[in-house]
């Protein structure tokens, strides 16, 4: 079983050992991981251990309790506290509950009740981490809305939000099967006869159609059905343009009977054939627009798109919403998943009836927002293959798709290493300048990392990951290191007091200068002057 991780913090070191030694801590399911005698010390100790729980005296130099915890609570919001002191004041007791702190307790500290205050506490954290572990019944409740996702995927696709580019990425996360060779939509509407008031409400003659089509089409093609909006929505997943004929045949089937059970007109509209999710959202919009129709060839019936308007209307869903995810990759992808962006799109467009001006449209488009982008970087054109690109002639020397495909990751992949590039490039010039800050003003003793960060503009988390993986340290740190070279350095070389010498280097009390001192070098500042 894990234990709890506790840190004892009190400026006396008799009274914290008296507490580690005064109950079997992991008896009751914790371990003390660390003691402090200040709120500077446990601090730190804080930040590099991550405790569950800190017991801390009020009174204590440098900084008090209080302090401490408010300090915690920002870094680490879970955290449990229990305040002990030798001060039975009301206001004390007030800001711990304010502080949210566990418990209150006096001095001297009595075994059994400390014992029962960390029960207590254990308590709760094993009902938060419970609520945390309970996997099994999150996966019951993603069992349950497995259909629910999958619905709303469809339904995107079919409104063609940009998550059809996402598929792949979709279908595994949520273990949902879309992919398919071929896909198709269909849309019924159902118009009740007027004056007839014993027939079905509208809506529950929707959820009826839906079953009566969910039920037609289970044996015989891969259908998802359901009731979207004022329309029962179909998408069927063809393995080739064959299985078109029967899914026409079944859908027109399917008006009759339903108008024969409901007592209403239904009509059908349904789209053409395409060989690519992105073109799922074009074939609803042709089958909603099929069964606008009925006016011209009546009611009760399957009416396809190609029948009525046999001219395509090709919609370039490609060039905005494709290039758009290129993009993404460029910016913030690797070569691999760059790549394979590109090459599943041009695999996909090979399926279609892409021309060769669309495929000019596209070329000139992509070349124009790369463009943009490189602007927004500041990489400078001329110092790209991008200065040099002319389309409409580059169009005509490709021989294949898969050469096309070849020249659009060379130029995006050429961007993306230059923006990659500048990133690093970035936070290392926001170390250096942080470090910059800090050697100008590390004599400061109110300096701290929001300060640097309000000066760099940036925020404290960023600030932080970005300074540790840079230097390899936090920056309290990296900031008392600075401190303590230079006292060294002052000691060495000048005649000044130690507590002059505390205030040159940024601390106010020269009694936690010293201690910090021989933390750091293992000799106080006077021993070290002497030797």
């Amino acid at each position: 079983m894990d234990l709890y991780k506790v840190i004892l913090v009190d400026d006396e070191e008799e009274v914290r050992e008296a507490i580690r030694r005064r109950i079997d801590w992991e008896e009751i399911g914790f371990t003390v991981v660390g003691t402090a005698e200040n709120g500077e010390e446990a601090l730190e100790l804080a930040e590099n251990c991550e405790p569950d729980v800190v017991m801390t005296d009020i009174q204590m130099p440098f900084m008090d309790g209080l302090t401490l915890l408010k300090k915690l609570k920002e870094r680490l919001p879970d955290i449990r506290s229990v305040i002990f002191s030798g001060y039975d004041d009301f206001e004390y007791a007030k800001e711990a509950i304010k502080l949210e702190a566990e418990e209150y307790i006096l001095k001297p500290v009595d075994a059994q009740e400390l014992r029962n205050i960390f029960l207590r506490i254990k308590d709760r954290l094993d009902e938060q981490l419970e609520l945390r572990r309970n996997v099994e019944q999150l996966s019951k409740y993603y069992e349950d809305s497995r259909p629910m996702m999958k619905e709303q995927l469809i339904i995107g696709l079919l409104e063609g939000r940009e998550l059809q580019f996402d598929l792949e990425r979709y279908q595994k996360d949520f273990d949902i099967q879309i992919e398919s060779a071929f896909y198709c939509a269909g849309a019924f509407r159902i118009t009740p006869i007027q004056n007839d008031k014993e027939k079905l409400d509208k809506n529950l003659m929707a959820v009826s159609l839906k079953q009566m089509v969910t039920e037609r089409f289970k044996d015989i093609l891969d259908v998802e059905a359901f009731v979207y909006l004022d329309t029962v929505s179909v998408l069927a997943r063809l393995k080739s343009t064959e299985s078109y004929g029967r899914f026409v045949e079944e859908m027109d089937r399917i008006c009759r009977i339903a108008h024969r059970a409901l007592g209403a007109n239904v009509s059908a509209g349904i789209g053409r054939v395409y060989g690519n999710a992105e073109s799922i959202h074009t074939s609803f919009l042709e089958a909603k627009d099929a069964f606008h129709h009925r006016i011209f060839v009546g009611e009760n019936q399957a009416i396809c798109i190609s029948d009525v308007d046999p001219t395509s209307h090709f919609e370039d869903y490609i060039s905005e919403k494709q290039i758009r995810h290129i993009l993404r990759q460029v910016k913030i992808g690797t070569r691999e998943s760059l790549e394979k962006e590109i090459r599943d799109f041009i695999d996909k467009i090979k399926r279609t009836d892409f021309g060769l001006n669309q495929l000019q449209i596209f070329y000139a488009e992509f070349i124009v927002e790369l463009l943009r982008l490189m602007r927004g970087h500041n990489i400078n054109v001329s110092d790209t293959a991008l200065g040099i690109v002319k389309t409409d002639v580059e169009m005509d020397s490709f021989a294949s798709m898969d050469e096309f495909a070849d020249k659009l990751i060379d130029l995006a992949e050429d961007i993306r290493e230059r923006i990659s590039s500048g990133r690093l490039d970035t936070t290392k010039k926001l170390a250096e300048n942080a470090k910059q800050y800090i050697q100008d003003h590390y004599n400061e003793s109110s300096l701290s990392v929001d300060d640097i960060c309000a000066h760099l503009g940036v925020g404290t988390s960023y600030f932080s990951s970005v300074f540790k993986k840079e230097t390899g340290m936090s920056f309290v740190t990296y900031l008392t290191n600075v401190r303590m070279n230079e006292a060294q350095r002052l000691l060495d070389t000048t005649s000044e007091k130690s507590y002059i010498i505390a205030g040159l280097v940024g601390y106010e009390e020269p009694n936690y200068f010293s201690y910090v001192f021989k933390k750091h070098f293992g000799t106080s500042p006077s021993k070290y002057r002497q030797n």
